[in-house]
């Protein structure tokens, strides 16, 4: 029986891998940390509320088996390029530092399709140089998702993004082969994504949105 600890257990990901945590029989304790309650109360939930900013005065409690960190932000909610970066690329790095000080050996994290570090722009870019640095600390399992064009009802409205995802529904099913892997895929395929690549061997590294919509799957 393990222990996991998530990080961004409210949002839209998250909130589904908190659900598939909680039911799994391979894990006895989940514990949540984030500055918003998930509002729900389970036998093997523990939740700290706190500032993810300042992650690492968590230290003394930041103990687990296991690691899942779900953050992320978008532009609408953090116009400011500073606070985007503290939070897309501050929170993860600071999520695989603490994993490296207190010996926890499986770490998880969603980036995104089309993270490179040297993109022009700035989304991508960021969450590719996020990539890098969280897999510079070098915990012997580090899983970085990528998934595509997210499906499922977000608590804030993204009016571009509905629209895509609506032209998404009727796209998928032509989108094979080599395009398999720019279909959109549902909150629960990438948790379930996440929980297979925490229990499985497979090798640390990136792993893309077709990649998990199979790792999903079994």
């Amino acid at each position: 029986m393990k222990k996991a600890i998530i990080l961004g257990a409210t949002g839209l990901t998250g909130s589904h891998l908190l659900e598939q945590l909680l039911h799994h029989d391979s894990y006895s304790e989940i514990v949540v940390f984030g500055r918003r309650s998930v509002n729900q109360k389970h036998p093997k939930l523990t939740e700290h509320l706190t500032d993810l900013m300042r992650l690492e005065k968590e230290e003394a409690r930041f103990n687990a088996d296991e690691v899942f960190c779900c953050i992320g932000t978008t532009k609408a909610k953090t116009p400011d390029k500073e606070t985007y970066r503290a939070i897309d690329y501050g929170i993860p790095l600071a999520t695989a530092k603490l994993c490296r000080k207190n010996s926890i050996d499986t770490l998880v994290v969603i980036s995104a399709m089309g993270a490179n570090p040297k993109s022009a722009v700035f989304y991508n870019r960021l969450k590719g140089e996020m990539e890098h640095a969280v897999l510079e600390e070098n915990i012997p399992n580090t899983y970085i998702v990528q998934p595509g064009l997210i499906g499922g009802e977000r608590e804030e409205q993204r009016t571009g993004e509905w629209i895509f995802k609506q032209l998404f529904k009727g796209l998928n099913l032509l989108m094979v082969g080599p395009l398999k892997k720019y279909r959109s895929i549902e909150p629960e395929q990438i948790a379930g994504a996440m929980i297979s690549l925490a229990n499985g061997k497979k090798p640390s590294g990136r792993y893309q949105n077709d990649e998990l919509m199979e790792l999903s799957a079994n």
